[in-house]
């Protein structure tokens, strides 16, 4: 099938749908008044996964505008593309498979042959640490792990780790390090012992910046702490498709985890990236992570657009981002558990729509990638909601609840889930100034007082939010909510006519840094900025 995608004038059809915006203007207020029976229309379920999308700007003919410009832009046939292995990863010509990686089944391909391979590379390998087969360099068995990444080799396992704590192993204990500052390492092996501890240094390339230096330090701990050269090999192992030199650094070729050029960083927690979630949970609960994903993979490529939840949650950001021009978008997972969710998505979402060029490299004439942002509710209550609901912005926000308790503490439970909902809630219908002087009076100020302080507390509301019921924070219900946000960030991209799969802004910085390292304790080089040179200046 061919990649190319069709010749949609995409700013023509985005007039068209700001024309609609326009044109007939509403309230969510009068939404809701004209069908109290709304959420039953405008939500959607699979998976283990409720969608209730009522709470936008969405009128039934807005919807069907842009089911229209997604089967205009032969949106099936794109996912078809992404899950057949079609090179549609255009500016590096190669596929983007991740969805191979979290198969079920029998092996249908050479990948997915590879991945199974893979998998039991890794089962292997679970099974010696965990049955203390696998001994450091004084005979102690492997007690404490370390992951050497950053990006993507760092944020989906960290992330998983954390919201899967109850299956947490109690012998073994997953730590991680992805900053170039050396606190950050540092910090980490301040309170470990080196004779139980196991690194995993995760880069593809083996030569990434951070994990290098990282890498390199925690090689001299371990020589630090009494482990002779030959024995560095008991304590390392990689995840990398640089076999020579992840050998060259003291890794044994047999404890070398393949990676593959047709999964991006960004996706790869589902590879052997994810060595650390299968080491701290168990290789059984990071198959149901992978399988919990994999049921997305099938609803997305499965599903009637209409009723398919990336698909829905893709078009309701579009909408947004090119008739509403907001510029970014709150996530807000009411679970103490899901902290990182927030710094995953940021990764998934800006590096993946963070283009100003088309995929044939034509300049783009409508905005692109939104600013991805959030914390853990109910925490952010007490921070930034201020802003969404008085400030002058649009935000939309994405709550995430999750229905079964994640603790015994029930009852905080419960005040949980009702703070998640209050909040969706409140940025829908707001305070008006009426509204605000009568309860002012009512609590016996005067109506001078009443009338001079009403403007401060009215809240716009009308502000639009969608909220997603994760039916219990589990393994496999975890893998589909990372996979439906996935497909989320490829459809945008479809609707937005990039390339999700390429990042070449990161090449630039990583460049520029090895300049600069090089010219530390040197003159500046006499073609660089002004502010550059004092800096180097300033700081060296």
């Amino acid at each position: 099938m061919s990649t190319e995608t069709p010749t949609l004038d995409r700013t023509a059809a985005i007039a068209r749908l700001r024309s609609h915006k326009e044109n007939h203007k509403w309230s969510l207020r009068e939404l809701f008044g004209a069908s109290p029976n709304r959420a039953q229309a405008f939500s959607a379920e699979a998976c283990g996964l409720y969608l209730d999308f009522s709470k936008n700007h969405l009128r039934p003919e807005t919807l069907e505008m842009l089911l229209e410009l997604a089967e205009a832009l032969d949106l099936r046939g794109q996912i078809h593309n992404l899950m057949s292995g079609v090179a549609i990863n255009n500016t590096e010509h190669r596929p983007a498979l991740h969805t191979a990686l979290r198969f079920q089944g029998e092996p249908r391909s050479e990948h997915e042959q590879a991945v199974a391979d893979c998998r039991l590379q890794m089962r292997r390998f679970v099974q010696q640490v965990h049955g203390d087969e696998w001994l450091g360099f004084s005979g102690q068995p492997i007690r404490h792990v370390v992951n050497i990444g950053i990006g993507g080799s760092d944020l989906g396992p960290r992330m998983v780790m954390e919201a899967l704590r109850p299956w947490n192993r109690e012998n073994l204990s997953v730590h991680f390090a992805a900053n170039v500052d050396g606190a950050d390492l540092s910090d980490t092996l301040a309170t470990l012992p080196a004779e139980n501890t196991l690194f995993i240094v995760a880069s593809k390339s083996f030569s990434t910046l951070e994990t290098r230096q990282n890498a390199l330090s925690a090689r001299q701990w371990m020589l630090d702490a009494g482990c002779r050269q030959e024995q560095l090999a008991q304590h390392f192992v990689a995840v990398s498709s640089n076999i020579v030199a992840a050998q060259d650094f003291g890794i044994a070729a047999e404890n070398i985890f393949p990676m593959w050029d047709w999964v991006g960083g960004r996706y790869s927690l589902w590879s052997a990236i994810g060595l650390p979630i299968a080491l701290g949970c168990g290789f059984d609960v990071y198959e149901e992570l992978l399988a919990g994903a994999n049921k997305i993979d099938r609803h997305f490529a499965e599903a009637p657009l209409a009723n398919n939840l990336p698909v829905l949650m893709a078009l309701i950001h579009f909408w947004y981002r090119q008739c509403w021009k907001t510029g970014s978008q709150v996530v807000l997972p009411y679970a103490q558990r899901l902290a990182k969710f927030p710094a995953w998505l940021q990764q998934l979402d800006m590096e993946s729509l963070g283009k100003s060029v088309d995929r044939s490299g034509q300049r783009l004439e409508y905005p692109s990638g939104s600013v991805i942002w959030g914390t853990e509710g109910s925490n952010g209550q007490h921070s930034f909601h201020q802003l969404l609901h008085q400030g002058t912005d649009l935000i939309p926000a994405d709550f995430i609840a999750i229905r079964q308790p994640t603790s015994a503490l029930t009852e905080q439970h419960r005040w949980l889930l009702a703070c998640c909902i209050s909040q969706s809630q409140a940025l829908l219908q707001g305070k008006s100034q009426q509204e605000a002087r009568e309860e002012l009076e009512a609590q016996g100020y005067t109506h001078r007082e009443a009338h001079a302080l009403a403007p401060h507390k009215a809240i716009a509301g009308n502000r639009p939010s969608n909220t997603l019921i994760v039916e219990k924070l589990d393994p496999a219900h975890l893998g589909a909510l990372l996979a439906l946000y996935e497909h989320k960030v490829f459809t945008m991209g479809c609707l937005l006519g990039i390339n999700p799969f390429d990042q070449w802004g990161v090449e630039l910085g990583k460049l520029l840094g090895n300049a600069v390292h090089e010219a530390i304790g040197q003159e500046a080089p006499a073609h660089w900025d002004g502010s550059s040179r004092e800096l180097l200046k300033r700081l060296f």
